[in-house]
């Protein structure tokens, strides 16, 4: 993993990877890369967590793991998987081989062999440090997975029941996000670094477009800035985010419009609801 030597730096390789943040953000990318303490971001859907984590990897030169969360997600999709129909194949085999020389604790020790096991993102994770793990949207899971994400938090390390505990030779640098579609706990929070992820201000989205989408005029991207941001000053469902202002950008370019206007509005809001309100309204 590289060593930047300043949050500055930290900035420098986010933006060489595409990716514009502000210095709260550099100064808590940097302090996890030096405590080798996970990043737990949390924001509103679309304002650049799970880019972050993509762009902290680019920059580092290490690859990205993506741990999606979803409610349910258990250690066999989290962690790991024994490879049931290797497993009666290898048994087949060996019986056939070894005609009875074997006992039946012997045959089953081989079968939970490591070859057999199917790593999933946390155990990739461990076993292909020094990388980047993105936990992402940890809001969306059960509140036992959480707790089974403690000891690869704190530890850097999994516990596979019949291999024994795994422990990452190098840490993996962890990134946490969350949308705050509920309260994630303090136990999880405890053991990362936090920082809030906002809506950038007009003039650094226009920025971030620009960054994202070289093609676009400096003009349009500035008019797209300053209409989102007023958008999310209405009471909508689902404000936009960045990543929605990257593609509203992005389609008037496709139309060759000079600036965003209400025919465009659902590339930018995704609710009837919200889209009646801002035909209703005069911030377009």
């Amino acid at each position: 993993m590289p060593d930047f030597a300043s949050p500055a730096a930290v900035a420098a390789g986010l933006a060489d990877a595409g990716y514009l943040a502000d210095e709260g953000l550099a100064m808590a990318g940097f302090l996890a890369l030096r405590l080798h303490r996970p990043i737990f971001l949390e924001g509103d859907a679309g304002v650049g967590k799970t880019a972050f984590a993509a762009a902290l990897a680019q920059a580092a030169g290490v690859e990205l793991i993506r741990l999606q969360c979803y409610e349910g997600l258990d250690a066999s999709q989290a962690l790991y998987d024994w490879d049931f129909p290797r497993q009666v194949l290898h048994l087949r085999a060996v019986e056939t081989a070894a005609h009875g020389a074997l006992s039946a604790d012997q045959l089953e020790a081989d079968l939970y062999d490591r070859r057999f096991l199917i790593a999933r993102p946390l155990l990739q994770a461990v076993e292909r440090a020094p990388c980047v793990l993105l936990v992402d949207e940890i809001d969306r899971a059960d509140d036992e997975f959480e707790a089974f994400l403690l000891e690869m938090l704190a530890e850097s390390a999994v516990t596979v029941p019949e291999l024994g505990r795994i422990t990452a030779p190098e840490p993996p640098v962890v990134v946490v996000t969350s949308n705050r579609t509920r309260e994630v706990h303090d136990a999880l929070k405890r053991r990362c670094l936090y920082h809030w992820v906002g809506h950038p201000t007009p003039e650094r989205e226009a920025e971030i477009v620009r960054v994202r989408l070289p093609g676009v005029s400096e003009r349009l991207a500035r008019e797209v800035a300053a209409a989102t941001a007023r958008l999310r000053t209405l009471d909508l469902v689902k404000p936009p985010g960045v990543a929605e202002a990257i593609d509203w950008a992005a389609a008037l370019g496709v139309l060759g419009a000079d600036a965003p206007g209400t025919e465009t509005l659902g590339v930018v809001l995704k609710v009837r609801e919200d889209i009646d309100l801002v035909r209703a309204s005069d911030v377009l």
